[in-house]
């Protein structure tokens, strides 16, 4: 291919990609002017702003797991708690963030993690141990996020008998009545016509 139709390919593709695309695939018309070609990009604009996602709140045991990879790499303890703010986001991902600055900048352990809410507060204690007296926060937090599914397994556990146990009378009332109408009731008439002269 000759340098002068390489010249002309490279121009009509610059062509193309600079024209105002409207969402249903058309080309808007150029005569249109300046409206025109901010009016599909305002178009474009306003579902990709609306399709952001709500902030989700992270589970604690994930804190607790990343937590613990992260200090596992060898990474210092604050640094380790800015990393997984960082990476979790939200309110729990800044209550992190905000700890691991304030304990790099010095403040004690309480007050880093005075702004933490409850489900940070067992991160916090599990890791107590570790910044006072510069034990290894693994097995802590492995054993903490342990506690939490034991619990949570336990918990669900009761619910499931609990519900067994409301669920005897509203079945029975349905139950019942449809035994009685179709084991009995057939049984009752077949020995009535028996009896019958």
């Amino acid at each position: 291919m000759s340098a002068l139709a390489c010249g002309v390919v490279v121009a009509v593709s610059a062509g193309c990609a600079c024209l105002p695309w409207v969402p249903g695939g058309r080309v808007s018309r150029l005569g249109s002017g300046r409206a025109g070609a901010s009016r599909p990009a305002a178009a474009i604009a306003r579902p990709v702003a609306s399709a952001r996602p709500a902030a989700v709140a992270v589970d604690v045991v994930l804190v607790l797991e990343l937590v613990d990879a992260a200090v596992a790499t060898g990474v210092a303890l604050p640094r380790a708690l800015e990393a997984v703010g960082s990476a979790v986001g939200g309110a729990r991902g800044d209550a992190l963030h905000r700890a691991g600055t304030a304990l790099v900048l010095g403040a004690s352990w309480s007050t880093a993690w005075s702004g933490a809410g409850d489900a940070l507060r067992m991160v916090a204690n599990a890791l107590e141990p570790a910044w006072a007296t510069g034990s290894a926060p693994g097995p802590a937090l492995r054993a903490c996020a342990e506690a939490v599914r034991r619990d949570r397994r336990g918990r669900v556990r009761e619910a499931a008998g609990s519900l067994g146990v409301r669920l005897v009378l509203p079945l029975g009332l349905c139950f019942l009545p449809a035994f009685v109408l179709l084991g009995i009731v057939p049984v009752v008439l077949s020995f009535a016509r028996g009896l019958a002269p």
